[in-house]
């Protein structure tokens, strides 16, 4: 608490955030079985959630409730605004800030996270990666979900799944392997998707027969 009466709630400069972040580590092994994934997209601006989980398993992993090996976490970010993907490329311990940074993805336009440090390190112990996706991926993405799976996804989170289809294609993954990705926002927070085919959505009771309810 500052001498004015106020708190620092910003990304990793109080020290609760983290702790609430684990909690999506957390659900992910009970909702499987205490098997986790052999992979994890995770959408990166501040890196609060992947920090988060790498401690949630790593205290899971010493309690002896669950056993390794961890998933291999991968940084997924926008090739207009990829801080984390060059420092880990270049074998950096920290990133440097990124100039004009500009994506269509809000969540993950971060020039400067204050815990660069912490997401490399956590990268790196998992064996994981980091990638950038262009926006006309995200957007690819995004439009391919809502269409194949009735998703309606945030930027950030499509970013996962063009990141996904652009490591399979690179071989940085084996079809055998489990692979979950994180759709961390809600896509009606951003315009909708262009829709590309009409629909009949007359009502199956337009009929002479039908009366309105009183």
């Amino acid at each position: 608490m500052s001498t004015a009466g106020w708190f620092d709630l910003s990304t990793l400069k109080e020290p609760y955030r983290i702790e609430g972040k684990k909690t999506m580590g957390l659900e992910l092994a009970v909702q499987m079985d205490w098997r986790l994934p052999d992979l994890v997209f995770y959408p990166t601006g501040g890196g609060t959630g992947l920090i988060g989980m790498w401690k949630a398993w790593q205290e899971l992993l010493a309690l002896g409730w669950i056993s390794g090996p961890l998933p291999r976490l991968v940084a997924v970010q926008s090739t207009g605004c990829a801080p984390i993907v060059r420092a880990f490329d270049a074998g950096a311990s920290a990133a440097t800030p990124w100039e004009n940074a500009h994506t269509i993805a809000a969540g993950i336009r971060v020039p400067a996270a204050l815990g660069d440090f912490l997401i490399l390190r956590a990268l790196r112990e998992s064996g994981g990666f980091a990638v950038a996706v262009p926006d006309s991926a995200i957007e690819s993405a995004r439009q391919e979900v809502g269409s194949q799976d009735g998703l309606l996804l945030s930027p950030e989170g499509a970013a996962t799944y063009a990141a996904y289809l652009q490591a399979a294609e690179s071989g940085k993954l084996r079809a055998t392997e489990r692979v979950v990705l994180f759709n961390c926002a809600s896509g009606l927070k951003y315009p909708l998707p262009t829709v590309t085919q009409h629909m009949d959505v007359r009502s199956p009771f337009a009929e002479d027969t039908w009366a309105p309810r009183r």
